[in-house]
């Protein structure tokens, strides 16, 4: 049997807005529920967030014409305020956030175990359309 090789994608966006908004925008179930989301047909319809290590959180995730919808799930394994957040993914997959000052702005990196389902082309360009939607969401709503 042949072992498949894990893969790693990374996405990334610089948002115009110090960490202390990035951080609340990103952390917050209230902010959470209006940002996350790959095309304007899909919405969260909840989100819950236990920001600590060991702490789990969880979005509902749907189709605004309600054809399908999953949840997104996981629990923290580590957690910097305003720096950085590692998580583990309800299927065993990890992910590493981390947020930066670059110049005037806050970059963010998202680094992510790849799922056998979905292309590759496919997971990065979801995930960073709800990057760029996040990022559209925290300049226009400076906490």
């Amino acid at each position: 049997m042949k072992k498949t090789e894990k893969v790693c994608i990374t996405v990334q966006v610089e948002v115009n807005a110090t960490r202390e908004t990035v951080w609340k925008c990103w952390t917050s179930p209230e902010s959470i529920v209006k940002w996350n989301n790959a095309s304007e047909d899909w919405h969260t319809t909840r989100a819950e967030n236990d920001l600590r290590v060991g702490g789990k959180f969880s979005s509902r995730m749907e189709a605004k014409d309600g054809s399908m919808g999953f949840d997104f799930e996981g629990i923290y394994e580590k957690i910097i305020p305003k720096e950085e957040i590692e998580y583990l993914l309800g299927d065993g997959r990890k992910v590493k956030i981390s947020f930066s000052n670059y110049l005037t702005k806050t970059k963010i990196v998202e680094t992510f175990d790849a799922e056998s389902e979905n292309t590759i082309e496919l997971q990065k360009n979801g995930w960073q359309s709800i990057l760029n939607n996040f990022k559209k969401y925290a300049e226009e709503n400076k906490l």
